[in-house]
């Protein structure tokens, strides 16, 4: 084998990335199995599981919940490329009228995020009835 060139490397380094894939599966399946056999049993009087059953539940979680894989991609990371090209788009009147709402939007609390800020009407402050006076928070 000639090692200068990087061709037998390549085997040596696939045959390290199987046996420390394998042996992090085996990891994960045996702390996995480990902590449920130590508490469902216990709290909720649940069966204790194997290693091939920790396995397959860590799997159908992965399944059920998502990869996790964030990466800017999909329709979760286009938000922020959807809204620049629609804030490029717009005049300077619209950028400013358009912060003014997110500003009334994020320090309205959480019980106006029913409302629809979008109106034209809801960019100036509604008048309070007469007689009625807001809580101290």
């Amino acid at each position: 084998m000639n090692y200068r060139n990087g061709r037998g490397r390549k085997g040596l380094h696939i045959l390290k990335f199987i046996f420390l894939g394998a042996l992090f599966i085996a990891a994960v399946g045996f702390l996995t199995m480990t902590l449920w056999n130590c508490l469902i049993p216990e709290l909720f009087n649940g069966p204790h599981v194997t290693f091939w059953q920790a396995l397959g539940l860590l799997l159908l979680g992965k399944l059920l919940f998502g990869w996790h894989n964030h990466h800017g991609g999909g329709p979760k990371g286009r938000w922020k490329e959807r809204l620049r090209h629609k804030m490029e788009n717009m005049t300077d009147e619209e950028k400013e009228r358009m912060r003014d709402l997110w500003k009334k939007r994020c320090s309205a609390g959480f019980n106006s995020w029913g409302r629809d800020f979008w109106k034209e009407d809801d960019i100036e402050p509604k008048p309070k009835e007469p007689g009625r006076e807001e809580p101290n928070i």
